[in-house]
This record gives C-alpha cells, sequence and structure tokens, in this order.
C-alpha cells in the first residue's frame, strides 16, 4: 500500500516513532556535544596540543559529510532500515574503538568511522519524516526531535567529572545498540516497495545533478547550511573560548553549553506551535535577522576590545536559539517537493550542510589568534550569508513555485 503523509497532532508531541527518529537524528549532535567538555582532559592523557584534539572534531564531520551521499542512494533501492542496519552497527564499532584509543591518530581515524555509520540515522530519519508527514507536519517534527538534543553537553560533564572521557564513548556505543535493536523491532518500512528505485551510479549521479539544480532546494539547504556552520564553528570553538580563555571549569562547561541549547530546544518549540498559524518562509525569514544581526555586533565589539564573558555568552545563546527556528522549516521547504527522492535529496541537503560546517570550523582553526575574534567573525559570516541568501535567492524562488502551483 502506497505510504501518504500524515499529520502530526499538536497534543500528541512525541509519538514513539518519531521519538526514535529523533534519537537517531540527534546521533550527530550527541556524538558532538557529549565530548567537547572533555577536550582539555583528552589533549592532556594523550599528551598532544589541543589542535590535534580538535581533528577528531573534524574527522568525525567529514565522515558525517561523506557517508551521507551513500544512505541516500541505498535507502531509496533497499528502503530505509537496512541501510540503517549498516551504518548503526559501523556506528557501535566506532564508538567502542575510540573508547579504547590509545592515541590522538587512532582517536582521528575511529572519530571518522563513527561518523560514517552515525550519518545513516541522521539521512534516513528526515527521509522517513518525509515520507510520513507533509511539509508543515515535516516542520513540527523536525521542531519536535530537537528536545532530545539539550541534555548532551550536560550529561557529558558530568561523566567526565566521575569518570573520564572513555566513558562517554561507552555511552556513545550503548546507545547506538540501543538504537539498532529499537530500528529492528520499533520502526516500520516506509518506502514503498513500488518506489523502489535499480541502484545505478549513473543514475545516482543523474539525480544528484537534477537536485542541484532544483533552485528552491538548494538555496533553502544552504540558508540552513550556513546557519549550521556558524553553529559549527562554535561548536569547534566554545571549549577553547569558555574553558581555556575565560577559565571555566570543564566539568561546569556543559552547564554554560546546555543553557544555550536550552535556548534552541526552546525557539524549536514555539516553532513547532507557531507552524500552520503562519508560513515556513514568514518564520523563517524573521528567525534569519537574529544571527546575522546579533553576531555582526558581537563580532564588532570583540573586534574592539570587548572580550567579556557576558557579551559572548549573549551572542551564543541568541546565534543559537535561531537556530532552532531556521533549521526545522529550512529543511522542510527544501524537502517539500522531492516526493519518493526524499532520501537522496536528504543525503545531499546534509552533505552540503556539513560540508559548510567543515569549511567554517577550518576557517576558524587556521586564523586560531588567541582570542574570541576568528569565531565571532564565522559565525557573523555565516549568519549574515543565511540571512542574504533567503532574502536574495531562496524567497523569489520559493514565491515563484507558488504562484506556478496556484490554481488560476
Amino acid at each position: 500500500m502506497k505510504n501518504t503523509p500524515a499529520t502530526l497532532a499538536p497534543e500528541k508531541l512525541l509519538p514513539g516513532w518519531l521519538l526514535l527518529l529523533a534519537a537517531l537524528t540527534a546521533i550527530g549532535s550527541l556524538s558532538i556535544d557529549m565530548y567537547l567538555p572533555s577536550f582539555p582532559t583528552i589533549a592532556q592523557q594523550l599528551g598532544v596540543g589541543s589542535n590535534l584534539v580538535q581533528l577528531t572534531l573534524a574527522s568525525f564531520l567529514v565522515g558525517l559529510a561523506v557517508g551521507q551521499m551513500f544512505y541516500g542512494p541505498l535507502s531509496g533501492r533497499f528502503g530505509r532500515k537496512p541501510p540503517l542496519y549498516v551504518g548503526m552497527t559501523l556506528y557501535v564499532l566506532g564508538s567502542l574503538a575510540c573508547m579504547l584509543a590509545q592515541d590522538v591518530t587512532a582517536l582521528i581515524v575511529f572519530r571518522f568511522l563513527q561518523g560514517l555509520g552515525g550519518c545513516a540515522g541522521m539521512v534516513i530519519g528526515r527521509a522517513v519524516i518525509r515520507d510520513r508527514l507533509g511539509t508543515t507536519g515535516a516542520a513540527r517534527a523536525f521542531s519536535l526531535m530537537m528536545l532530545v538534543m539539550g541534555l548532551a553537553p550536560l550529561i557529558g560533564g558530568a561523566v567526565l567529572k566521575l569518570w573520564g572521557w572513555r566513558v562517554i564513548f561507552g555511552g556513545l556505543t550503548g546507545f547506538g545498540l540501543f538504537c539498532l535493536i529499537a530500528i529492528h523491532y520499533a520502526m516500520q518500512e516506509t518506502l514503498d516497495r513500488h518506489q523502489a528505485e535499480p541502484l545505478h551510479l549513473g543514475r545516482t549521479i543523474k539525480q544528484y545533478g537534477r537536485l542541484l539544480l532544483d533552485r528552491q532546494f538548494v538555496a533553502y539547504g544552504l540558508v540552513g547550511g550556513l546557519i549550521q556552520g556558524g553553529v559549527f564553528a562554535y561548536i569547534t570553538g566554545s571549549s577553547f573560548v569558555l574553558i581555556e580563555l575565560h577559565g571555566i571549569k570543564p566539568e561546569n562547561f556543559g552547564f554554560v553549553f546546555g543553557t544555550n541549547a536550552f535556548g534552541l530546544i526552546a525557539a524549536s518549540q514555539v516553532n513547532a506551535r507557531l507552524v500552520g498559524k503562519y508560513t515556513l518562509d514568514t518564520i523563517l525569514g524573521r528567525a534569519l535577522w537574529m544571527p546575522a544581526v546579533l553576531s555582526v555586533l558581537v563580532a564588532l565589539l570583540v573586534a574592539c576590545g570587548v572580550n567579556s564573558l557576558p557579551v559572548l555568552l549573549t551572542g551564543f545563546f541568541g546565534y543559537l536559539a535561531s537556530y532552532g527556528f531556521i533549521s526545522p522549516n529550512a529543511s522542510a521547504i527544501a524537502l517539500s517537493q522531492q516526493g519518493k527522492q526524499a532520501g537522496t535529496a536528504s543525503a545531499l541537503m546534509g552533505t552540503l550542510q556539513f560540508a559548510i560546517g567543515i569549511t567554517s570550523g577550518v576557517a576558524m582553526s587556521l586564523w586560531h589568534d588567541g582570542t574570541a575574534l576568528p569565531l565571532m567573525v564565522v559565525m557573523a559570516a555565516c549568519g549574515m550569508g543565511g540571512l542574504l541568501l533567503h532574502r536574495c535567492i531562496a524567497r523569489p524562488e520559493h514565491q515563484r513555485l507558488l504562484q506556478v502551483a496556484a490554481p488560476a
């Protein structure tokens, strides 16, 4: 039977299937946020500089970006569940290897494998939502799924203080095993067998090519990706700025990071309520002003020598909170016209967005001057880039398509 888009009732905020998809989609964030407080400890115990420990984050992001290109086509050929089995098994093995790593080189390699497996849940989770829900329902679902992402830094800081950084990766191993079991027993296949497409390299390349020519898909994917690039810059640089530059203890870093994550979660839940009352593009367009204006102001203050912690925390909080409005709506609009190729489209969107994230992190690391200026400048560039792209390209194309689809 062909799957038809369902609706997500506001009163049933997290049905079981959506909770599982939330866990799968949040794997990337959990695998990053939980171990951020341990950067200084890992560097000390492995006898390396903090810059090498940051490469473990970069390798994980590369794994996430590269792997998504493969899981999308696989999910369109074999269904949503089989690629998840492969990806989550690789994630579990990679997490276990990270826990046992004895030097930073091994940790960098195993983090790549962990990302290569974990991205399966992120790609296919979005595709399943697109299978089951319409555009508005998908935006609400993406918002609700952010509920599971806020506790990661708090848990990571507590685990680090009590048991050490290796136990963090042990916990991620257990989390991966739980997801793998839940996929088998609690997840239904959502790809119609009649929609399955033969797996052919040439056809896959052409499909990606057609998606890259879809102005609405690319524009909204990049809008979300640019703001996400600023978030990744924050994730990469916040441990240095807050722990080493401003003297926050590693075990307390999770509380600061968690406060900012709470802003993101709260905003995403407000967004879930606004969806349906306003168009997704209206909410997105207004939300984009916050990261653009706020990050530029904080960057100017830092450039003028104002490096106070309250100023930085205000900038961080506002930027992450706005992401709770931007990411769900940009993703939902980008995938709204993709139909049966939702898996491939989700994969390409994720790859583009993580490529921007990697670029922003590398740019910030190369321009490391011992201050918060590189971080704030990168965040400002991403924020302004997202705003301008939306106003100049994404919104006009979206409005054009709505006019074409409108009945005469």
